[in-house]
């Protein structure tokens, strides 16, 4: 992880919400938006994982927002620790390749409660770089306008993901959880 690259990247995606005509923001909300709320870069959470590949790749049918559902494949699971516990995540592929969503024990506090999501780095074979400083909101936390993948039980943690966007908190918010 280079702090300095996250850190402007973190400066460009402000900069897309606040006045690219595509930004997730409506143009009221665009008005009065003063930025995401990010946790400091934590280089403990930048990781090398090795995925076990499931024996039977099943495609499973996730629930969105608004009542919908869209489709992935189950790809495979790894496990890592945070701050010393022991933690199991489930990643998935789509259409346009790989994909994670997770909850942590923050969410609604800390984190938005339908979760927050990763697109992890195929590295080959069955490694992956995960990056939780890399770790946003869906659009939907943003307003009730988007529809977004609820993630799914299985990938429901018990320890806090201290990295990536925090819970979206201000006037500019139509919608937080």
């Amino acid at each position: 992880m280079n702090a300095a690259h996250l850190l402007a990247q973190r400066r460009q995606k402000d900069d897309f919400f606040k006045r690219h005509p595509q930004s997730p923001l409506t143009p009221e909300q665009q008005g009065q938006f003063n930025g995401l709320r990010y946790y400091d870069p934590n280089p403990d959470l930048d990781l090398t994982v090795t995925v076990e590949p499931f024996a039977e790749k099943t495609r499973v049918q996730v629930q969105t927002t608004t009542g919908g559902v869209q489709i992935y494949e189950r790809y495979g699971q790894f496990t890592f620790t945070v701050e010393g516990e022991p933690a199991r995540l489930t990643l998935y592929r789509a259409d346009y390749g790989f994909f994670l969503p997770f909850v942590d024990a923050g969410a609604g506090t800390e984190t938005y409660p339908a979760g927050r999501y990763l697109e992890p780095e195929h590295l080959g074979g069955n490694r992956f770089l995960i990056d939780f400083n890399a770790a946003y909101n869906p659009y939907c936390a943003y307003s009730d306008a988007w529809t977004c993948p609820i993630t799914p039980a299985e990938n429901r943690l018990k320890v806090a993901i201290r990295a990536g966007e925090k819970l979206p908190d201000d006037v500019w918010v139509e919608h937080a959880g």
